[in-house]
């Protein structure tokens, strides 16, 4: 047996120490507070993914990193020097890095208080839980102009009364559902008390839930009076995150490029880390909306990067319909899909481009998994065993299809529809 192998898990939240097995060989991800790396390390990871694996790397929803194609003989020399570099997640069998911030933590104008220092106490709590289920995550939310509700956190932390308190939120079909509120300083003991009171609950039998999202409300009620928490005002409406282009920021702009379903080659982020250093300040930032963020940008420097991105293949316009389209790696890249989800949302794209100018989102899976996005989408595909699609409108893949059709069947349906409302309308008709 192999060194790599006797660690290896499926259905585990894989890391460096657990990497995972895949279609494609062992995926290897990287877990980075805030999402950010220095310039060198983020090329010492690009020349890595290219030697150890198969130069293919994703940037996850929640900001981390993935190398793909590791294979059994070269996991431990990567290992070996991502333990190194610092890279290498701490031990144990709980969360590794189980918050999620905007890449724009700490030079948000708009933010509230400081993201990255809570987060990292967040962090620091959660990993002294016992019992406590490995996938679960907080999403630590200043309240700037990244908002973090979409991002399928288990507990939300969104600031409030101008970053003296916070609100707390546990994730819904609908977005967080506030279940209270708590002063900044009792942040950490109010997230002791829910996590702790939850993997007490697990312990005890008292649920089978093992994402905190998925609680009995009965549950969630318990665990908010255990946290002593006050009442919370329902936050006002934020715009959405922007997805890429040029963003406002302390020390200078961000620009935010997106890529194509999150997936990175190495010669792209060599570039990134090239650009950070020339025109930066050294140091990039994965973004929950899988892409990168360069921060501390002149404004006489905007269009030479922008350009230089664009022919490298990153999207670099926020109008861009490309941005609507969200998919797993698919087959053969994952070894749970059943078709390759790309490939097939790409297709799909070309028959229902005015749905996406308008702003509408489609979600293609592999599988019934829906790793890519756990939320909804305006429509979401699931792969079926039969090689064709679970139709579900308006939903998430946890939820009931209305239809099963063969790509082809989908392009044919899509195509004369113009609007969201054409979509819900003859989805409706088809399903009777």
């Amino acid at each position: 047996m192999t060194a790599a192998s006797t660690v290896t898990r499926r259905g585990w939240c894989p890391g460096v120490r657990r990497p995972m097995a895949t279609g494609d060989g062992l995926l290897v991800r990287l877990h980075c507070l805030g999402g950010r790396l220095p310039a060198d390390q983020a090329r010492l990871v690009a020349d890595a993914a290219r030697r150890f694996g198969n130069g293919h790397l994703d940037i996850t929803g929640r900001g981390n990193l993935q190398l793909r194609g590791v294979r059994d003989e070269t996991y431990p020399k990567l290992r070996a020097l991502l333990d190194r570099e610092g890279l290498v997640e701490p031990e144990g069998d709980g969360p590794t890095h189980p918050t999620a911030t905007s890449p724009l933590a700490g030079i948000d104008p708009d933010d509230c208080f400081d993201t990255l220092a809570l987060a990292q106490v967040v962090e620091d709590t959660a990993r002294g839980i016992d019992g406590l289920p490995a996938k679960v995550f907080i999403a630590v939310d200043g309240g700037g102009s990244m908002p973090l509700d979409a991002i399928g956190a288990d507990l939300h932390l969104l600031a409030q009364d101008d970053g003296d308190a916070a609100a707390v939120g546990v994730a819904s079909p609908e977005g967080p559902e506030w279940i209270g509120a708590t002063d900044l300083s009792r942040v950490p003991e109010a997230v002791a008390a829910i996590l702790s009171g939850y993997a007490g609950m697990i312990t005890a039998g008292r649920t089978k839930a093992r994402r905190l999202r998925h609680l009995e409300r009965s549950l969630v009620r318990e665990l908010a009076d255990a946290a002593a928490l006050g009442p919370a005002s329902s936050p006002g409406a934020r715009p959405s995150s922007p997805r890429a282009g040029i963003v406002d920021a302390h020390g200078g702009k961000a620009l935010l490029l997106a890529l194509p379903f999150g997936r990175c080659g190495s010669a792209q982020l060599e570039q990134v880390a090239a650009w950070s250093e020339r025109f930066g300040t050294g140091e990039i930032r994965l973004s929950f909306t899988r892409g990168i963020l360069l921060p501390g940008i002149a404004v006489t420097s905007l269009d030479a990067i922008l350009d230089e991105a664009r022919r490298s293949g990153f999207i670099t316009d926020a109008g861009d319909p490309r941005l609507s389209l969200l998919a797993c790696p698919g087959k053969p890249d994952c070894a749970s899909a059943l078709t390759p989800a790309p490939a097939d949302a790409l297709r799909i794209a070309g028959a229902c481009g005015h749905l996406l100018a308008e702003g509408a989102t489609l979600h293609v899976s592999g599988c019934r998994k829906g790793c890519a996005h756990p939320g909804r989408a305006d429509l979401t595909l699931a792969a079926r065993g039969d090689g064709r699609y679970d139709v579900i409108p308006n939903a998430s893949t946890q939820d009931a299809a209305c239809l099963h059709l063969s790509i082809d069947d989908l392009m044919t349906r899509l195509l004369p529809l113009r609007t969201l409302d054409d979509l819900r309308h003859a989805l409706a008709e088809n399903a009777r």
